[in-house]
């Protein structure tokens, strides 16, 4: 179900928008820009996708495993 919603930007932006998507899919893109900021399976779907980054995750693990050096030397 969509629901229609007046929104109020810059002419600037407006304009950009009208150039780069179009002026018949700025409604789109909008909703695609936002959903993984407000629902909740838009934030699963992107947690779910970088976690199957196996590269990234083994980043991720390696820098936050380097950090517990850095803690252990600060004064208490």
């Amino acid at each position: 179900m969509q629901k229609k919603l007046t929104i109020s930007i810059d002419a600037d932006v407006y304009d950009g928008l009208r150039e780069r998507i179009g002026p018949r899919r700025i409604s789109r893109f909008l909703n695609d820009l936002a959903r993984p900021h407000v629902t909740p399976k838009g934030l699963e779907a992107g947690y779910a996708d970088m976690a199957a980054e196996e590269a990234r995750e083994a980043e991720a693990l390696d820098w936050s495993e380097g950090l517990i050096g850095d803690v252990a030397d600060e004064p208490r």
